[in-house]
């Protein structure tokens, strides 16, 4: 009686099942895989949420793409990284996945494609599959940096094909999108009728400031592009649920997209008002919030960088941007056994490679969130599991 759209078999698997015994016994783990900001010791200010008490947020004016108020705060906010975007561009999501759901709705019809990098990010399998839409994986190479497999993503578009997904820097490479790569897409994307998708809540994430990298999607002209952005990754504020997106390209495509989404976006308005009527300060007041960020996956990258040289077995992948770290380990057993060892018996949690596609084995995934105390204790053990197991 339940839609295809919802996977038949719920069952946990073997590593969630030990992380929900450890959390029934209260036994204690350090936590590797960490994605919030808000668990891990970031100085908030103490007055931000003052920004969602205005007086003109007890007033409901609907508006499909956001109030422009807070367009407007988008604009700015890419002003400050360099940019120049239209507020009639600019439109206001509930969150990164609920922009991924519209533009599915508004570029794809059932059954149809969107390509997905891979590795990435999981969820693009069960958002597309949510919106009856098929993730078809294009690969990105790993010789010594991460780039994207051009001639790879070519062979990968099919007569279903709708658009094109890139993550900049990519979650969990930590890869940034090239201006080459960049160009081979715009051309790409523009002979073939595809959309290009950025998404980008990393983006001001950088591990390495010296790092040749594109700005953005939006850099493009030729074909239709939104670039992807939100409070919870670009200002750690992920319970506040609001997220962007910004149309690029032909005025003859953005056009027609922008009126097709505003009917989307109409049917749902999903935006609170507090939080759009707060836009403007919280976007000011918290850039303190992605400075201590910045700062903190900045130190644990440099000493987890630091720390793996002493472990002959182990190779920190470069990363360039974000909040995670790829470590290379010998395949001597699966991923799946060496990630339950350390969780059950050295009392640490990390992500499997395959979670995210990995090609092969055998790698394991560090977020650079947590606590540096925690996160030096954690990858202490992490690396002296490996290298007795190697």
């Amino acid at each position: 009686m339940f839609s295809t759209r919802v996977p038949s078999d719920l069952t946990p698997n073997r590593l969630s099942a030990a992380i929900a015994r450890l959390r029934d016994s209260r036994a204690r783990f350090d936590d590797l895989t960490e994605s919030n900001p808000t668990r891990v010791g970031i100085a908030y200010p103490s007055r931000l949420l003052e920004a969602l008490a205005q007086p003109s947020a007890l007033s409901y004016a609907p508006e499909p793409f956001g109030l422009p108020s807070a367009r407007d705060a988008v604009v700015g906010d890419f002003r400050r990284r360099g940019m120049s975007v239209p507020r009639e561009r600019v439109v206001l999501t509930a969150s990164t996945s609920e922009a991924y759901s519209m533009l599915f709705k508004l570029l794809c019809n059932p059954g149809d494609e969107v390509l997905v990098p891979a590795p990435s990010y999981p969820l693009f399998e069960h958002l597309a599959a949510l919106d009856s839409v098929r993730p078809r994986a294009y690969q990105l190479e790993y010789h010594g940096a991460w780039s994207l497999d051009i001639d790879g993503l070519r062979r990968a578009t099919g007569e279903r094909t709708r658009a094109v997904i890139v993550v900049s820097p990519n979650n969990p490479t930590g890869s940034y999108l090239k201006r080459a790569e960049l160009d081979a897409l715009e051309i790409h994307c523009r002979a073939h009728g595809l959309a290009l998708v950025g998404d980008e809540v990393f983006a001001e994430y950088v591990l390495d400031a010296e790092l040749a990298r594109t700005s953005s999607v939006l850099a493009q002209r030729q074909a239709l592009a939104f670039s992807l952005g939100g409070l919870s990754k670009g200002l750690g504020l992920p319970q506040l649920k609001l997220g962007w997106m910004v149309a690029a390209g032909p005025e003859e495509l953005v056009r027609p997209a922008l009126e097709r989404l505003e009917l989307i976006c109409d049917t749902y308005l999903s935006v609170a008002t507090p939080v759009q009527a707060g836009l403007p300060a919280l976007l000011r007041d918290g850039a303190a919030i992605r400075t201590g960020i910045r700062e903190r996956v900045t130190r644990n990258y440099r000493a987890l960088l630091e720390a793996a040289p002493h472990y002959p077995s182990v190779d920190v992948l470069p990363a360039e941007g974000g909040w995670y770290a790829v470590v290379q380990v010998p395949s001597m057993q699966s991923e799946e056994s060496l990630v339950l060892q350390l969780l059950e018996q050295d009392r640490v949690l990390v992500h499997p490679g395959y979670f995210f596609d990995f090609p092969r084995e055998a790698f394991l995934v560090l977020s650079l969130l947590p606590r540096p105390e925690v996160f030096d204790r954690a990858v202490t053990r992490v690396l002296e599991r490996v290298e007795a197991a190697g």
